[in-house]
C-alpha cells in the first residue's frame, strides 16, 4: 500500500499518464486554484494583509504572473527542448508591438502590387492571441539556424534577433502609427462587452490566461511532442536515429515557446504598462527570463513560476526590510545590497541544487510524502 500512496508505481496506463497522479498534489493544485480565484480578490476588495493594497495587486502579482508566463515559454524552448535563447525580450516586443497594430487597425501599403493590404481594428482578445501568433512566426524563422548550429552558437542567433528588433521597433514608426517618440498606449480593455479597468479585474485577467496557458504547457510536454522535445534535449543524434525529425521537433518548440512569451508581451504592455516604448522589452528583459527559467528549474512548468517568484519579488521584499524594521539606511545603499543579496543567493542556490527550486520542491515533496518512513 506504501508503494501505491509515495507514487512510484501505478497499476493502468491512464493513472500514470494523469496530468496529477499523485492525490496529494490534485488537492494542493485544487486549494491553491481557490485561493488564487478566490482568496486573493475577497483579500483585496476587503484590505486584508497583505494581499489587500492596489499596490500587491499592480507592482508584484500582475507582473509576477506575466513574467510566469514568459518563463513557461522560455522553459519550454530551453528546458524541455535544449535550445538556449536571448531573444526573449525580441518576441514580447513582438507580441506587444503585433497586438497593438492589430487593435488599432492594420494598413499596409503594397506598392508593387498596386494596392493596400488593410485590417479593420479588432477586439482586445484576438489581437493578444494574434500577437502571440506573429511572434509564433518569426519564432520559426529564427529558429531555423538551430537546424545547423546548436550551443552558444544557437545563442547568438537568438541574440541577433534580440538586437534586430529593438532597432526595428525604434526607427520604423509604422510600428507605433507614426508616434514621434516611439511610444505607444494601450486601447481599452474590453472583453466581451466587459471593460477591465481595475487591478482586481486586471489580476483576475492575467491568472486566467496563465492558468489556461500552464495546463496547456503541461500536457504538451507530456505527450508525443513533449517526448520528442526531450529527446533532442538529451542527445538529437540518437533521437533522430530513433525516427525523431529534428526540424519538426525544434521548429514547433520555437513556435510554441514563441507563442506564449509573444502572448505574455501582449499582456505585459496592454495589462500590465498600458503605455510603453521600445526599451520595456530589451535584452535586459531576455536576461530576466533566463535566470528566472535556471534558478525555477529547466525542464519544469512549475520551475517557471517558482523562478518568477524568486527574480521578481525577492528584491522587493529585500528593498523593503531595511525601512519596516527602521533602519537608517540610504535609498542607493538599499539598491546596492539588493543586488548584492540576490546575486549570492543565486550563486548559494546553483551551487546547493544546480536543478533549482523545482528539484528542491520535489525533493522536499517526496520526503513529505514518505513520512515517516523517509527511506
Amino acid at each position: 500500500m506504501l508503494y501505491r500512496e509515495a507514487g512510484q508505481f501505478k497499476t493502468t496506463y491512464s493513472a500514470d499518464m494523469a496530468i496529477f497522479p499523485i492525490r496529494q498534489d490534485r488537492v494542493a493544485l485544487i486549494l491553491l486554484l481557490l485561493f488564487a480565484f478566490i482568496g486573493v480578490p475577497v483579500m483585496a476588495t476587503f484590505h486584508i494583509w497583505p494581499l489587500g493594497s492596489d499596490y500587491m495587486l499592480r507592482a508584484i502579482l500582475i507582473p509576477f504572473l506575466i513574467l510566469a508566463l514568459a518563463a513557461i515559454g522560455v522553459n519550454i524552448l530551453v528546458g524541455y527542448c535544449g535550445q538556449i535563447s536571448l531573444g526573449s525580450g525580441a518576441f514580447m516586443a513582438i507580441g506587444a508591438y503585433s497586438a497593438y497594430k492589430f487593435s488599432t487597425g492594420v494598413h499596409l501599403p503594397l506598392a508593387w502590387l498596386g494596392t493596400a493590404l488593410a485590417i479593420p481594428p479588432l477586439p482586445v482578445l484576438p489581437s493578444i492571441l494574434l500577437g502571440g501568433l506573429m511572434a509564433a512566426v518569426v519564432g520559426i524563422l529564427f529558429g531555423i539556424p538551430s537546424l545547423r548550429i546548436k550551443g552558444l552558437y544557437l545563442a547568438v542567433a537568438t541574440l541577433a534577433a534580440q538586437f534586430f528588433f529593438d532597432w526595428v521597433f525604434i526607427r520604423v514608426k509604422w510600428f507605433t502609427n507614426y508616434a514621434p517618440s516611439g511610444s505607444v498606449s494601450a486601447p481599452e480593455l474590453n472583453f466581451f462587452g466587459l471593460t477591465v479597468n481595475t487591478s482586481i479585474e486586471r489580476y483576475l485577467l492575467c491568472l486566467i490566461f496563465v492558468t489556461l496557458f500552464a495546463f496547456v504547457a503541461k500536457n504538451l510536454v507530456r505527450g508525443n511532442l513533449g517526448r520528442q522535445w526531450m529527446a533532442i534535449r538529451d542527445m538529437d543524434i540518437a533521437a533522430e536515429l530513433m525516427g525523431i525529425r529534428p526540424f519538426y521537433a525544434k521548429l514547433t518548440a520555437f513556435a510554441v515557446s514563441s507563442f506564449m512569451v509573444g502572448v505574455a508581451g501582449a499582456l505585459w504592455a496592454f495589462v500590465y504598462l498600458g503605455a510603453w516604448e521600445p526599451l520595456a522589452f530589451d535584452i535586459n528583459r531576455s536576461f530576466q527570463l533566463l535566470f528566472m527559467v535556471i534558478i525555477g528549474g529547466l525542464g519544469s512548468i512549475l520551475g517557471s513560476f517558482l523562478g518568477a517568484a524568486f527574480i521578481l519579488i525577492l528584491p522587493i521584499m529585500l528593498d523593503q526590510v531595511p525601512h519596516a524594521i527602521g533602519v537608517p539606511i540610504s535609498v542607493e545603499t538599499v539598491s546596492h545590497l539588493v543586488f548584492i543579496v540576490t546575486g549570492a543567493l543565486i550563486c548559494y542556490l546553483l551551487i546547493v541544487e544546480p536543478h533549482g527550486f523545482a528539484k528542491l520542491w520535489s525533493i522536499g515533496k517526496e520526503k513529505l510524502r514518505l513520512w515517516p518512513y523517509p527511506y
